[in-house]
């Protein structure tokens, strides 16, 4: 399935389920007024869902002066495999992690957290970011911060209609609390469900994908392992404060504190699998 199809199909999903929102607690008005804010929305996920994911960890800007280790690989790569250069953000987190987000590989960032850099070699740094640039070649990206953007608003919409209930649920005639009701009830109980199933939908595969894509790059598939085994050992140690709706966009899925819906089915493949799909090895080999 290609990664137009995939965006296309997103953005219809989340346009109809607006829609249904604003039908189930505005009638015709509301699901009119939906369809309008919907536009925005999809305009919006489009656009800036990039600027989105970075702003909300917080992530900075940084010039090969900055940080010449970083800046340096990536520049290296991206020659290699003749992919423009993407910019390079550094997440203010000593929790390790990476992810890369952007429209297309001529708009894209990469992001590393400051709890990386000290973790990792060279050679394993090298993998995480080569992996992420192998998100770039496949385009994952564009999918992906859609995604969070859309699993954000969706989520978002279970919580309106959950309110709703609580503080307009007696007001109306029957036929109110029989229709628009009822499609109430059905979002805050299908909205988080719909947001999993996008993350799940664009998730696990391209891991897979950016995986081998980033140990053939580099040519060292026992790097990319090693830095895998130590970024989820670690982040076990140092939980990474995520949203559910952007776990799907990192190396390795964020430790959600707390307890809630997104955080019960994972976005990711087992670590241990991942591991032995690149070196045919135990991940306990590793650790």
């Amino acid at each position: 399935m290609s990664n137009i199809f995939k965006t296309t199909l997103l953005l219809t999903v989340m346009t109809l389920l607006l829609m249904l929102a604003g039908r189930a607690f505005g009638g015709q008005n509301g699901m009119l007024m939906a369809l309008a804010f919907a536009a925005v929305m999809n305009f919006v996920s489009y656009f800036f869902s990039d600027k989105i994911a970075l702003a909300m960890y917080r992530a900075q800007p940084i010039t090969r002066e900055d940080l010449p280790r970083v800046y340096n690989i990536v520049e290296r790569l991206a020659q290699k495999v003749s992919l423009p250069m993407p910019k390079v953000y550094v997440i203010p987190t000593d929790s390790p992690n990476a992810f890369a987000t952007g429209r297309n590989p001529n708009h894209a960032s990469v992001a590393v957290t400051q709890g990386i850099l000290g973790l990792l070699t060279d050679d394993e740094l090298e993998g995480v970011l080569a992996h992420e640039l192998g998100h770039v070649r496949n385009r994952d990206i564009l999918i992906s911060s859609i995604a969070a953007t859309l699993a954000g608003a969706i989520t978002f919409l279970a919580h309106i209609a959950r309110w709703g209930m609580i503080f307009g649920g007696g007001r109306g005639g029957r036929d109110d609390r029989d229709g628009g009701g009822i499609a109430a009830i059905a979002m805050i109980f299908l909205a988080p469900f719909a947001a999993m199933l996008i993350q799940l939908a664009v998730s696990r595969s391209r891991e897979y994908g950016a995986d081998d894509t980033g140990a053939h790059w580099t040519g060292n598939p026992y790097a990319l392992a090693s830095a895998l085994a130590k970024i989820e050992a670690y982040s076990r140690q140092r939980p990474l404060v995520a949203s559910p709706s952007t776990a799907h966009l990192f190396i390795i899925q964020p430790f959600l504190g707390g307890m809630s819906f997104g955080n019960l089915f994972s976005t990711h493949p087992p670590t241990a699998k991942r591991i032995e799909r690149l070196t045919g090895r135990p991940a306990e080999f590793f650790q």
